[in-house]
């Protein structure tokens, strides 16, 4: 079938995000649950009217529980967070939960002190579950290409099509060869008597310079790939996103051979069936 890039173009979707795409509520609450016993003893802070004497009773029970005060603020330092103290020198935010003087300079100055004993807040693990399903927003970028792989499974799982994920080059010295010294790991590998098809999947929704960076680079590895005998690579791509880099995507198209979108994908799955 000769290739229509116009077409393509028409064929792009707008989204591939389905409803569970938004928030990953089994992270969160396995997040939460992680500290659910140290939020439970910092719950004693809330409605205090002396908060330093509340500080203290903790600190005499469990000064660990101090330790995770940081994902009050929606922070996540793990050791790394710099921040500037009262006296302006420059300090790593966990540290100032190894004395009841540095705890009590974080709640004052980032103001949780005063949210507590306003009782603004009624429960923290109710209220660190809200912060994780916030920050957990930052991890849709990864996700979406998450969601494409998935499309791409089932839609070779209900082929009946037998392929293998995260595959390296490695795997083939042939391979690695002529790609040099850069190891590359494919999303799919699918293995027919007469050929490998090496295929990597991506969509996106919004533009960027990555769009032109990843069209460049796939049009140098695919000829390299495909001077292989009996091995072939395959890009799988979609999204409107790709309307802000047309002209590096159409130039891909006429160097690759093996492109397609969720909608001629089926023009694949019928090769791999013959």
């Amino acid at each position: 079938m000769a290739k229509d890039f116009n077409k393509f173009m028409s064929q792009l979707q707008e989204t591939n995000q389905t409803l569970d795409f938004f928030c990953d509520f089994d992270k969160i609450s396995q997040n939460v649950d992680d500290i659910k016993l140290s939020l439970c003893m910092l719950n004693s802070l809330i409605g205090s009217n002396d908060i330093r004497k509340s500080v203290e009773t903790i600190w005499k029970r469990d000064k660990s529980a101090f330790n995770v005060m940081d994902i009050l603020i929606a922070v996540r330092s793990e050791g790394k967070k710099k921040v500037l103290n009262s006296l302006g020198q420059c300090v790593v935010l966990d540290s100032l939960f190894k004395s009841v003087d540095g705890v009590m300079e974080f709640l004052e100055n980032t103001g949780l002190s005063e949210i507590f004993q306003s009782k603004k807040i009624n429960d923290l693990v109710d209220y660190v579950f809200g912060i994780e399903t916030g920050l957990d927003t930052n991890a849709r970028k990864n996700r979406s290409g998450h969601v494409m792989e998935n499309m791409v499974a089932r839609i070779l799982d209900e082929n009946g099509i037998t392929y293998r994920q995260e595959v390296y080059s490695s795997e083939w010295p042939e391979i690695t060869k002529v790609l040099g010294d850069d190891e590359k790991r494919f999303d799919f590998v699918i293995e027919t008597k007469e050929k490998t098809f090496l295929i990597e999947v991506n969509f996106y929704s919004g533009g960027g310079s990555k769009l032109n960076e990843v069209a460049r680079s796939y049009s140098d590895i695919a000829p390299k790939i495909n001077s292989v005998s009996g091995f072939e690579f395959v890009w799988i791509t979609d999204g409107i996103g790709w309307n802000s880099a047309k002209n590096k995507l159409q130039e891909a198209y006429s160097i690759i051979p093996s492109i397609y979108n969720l909608t001629d994908i089926t023009e694949f799955i019928k090769r791999i069936n013959k």
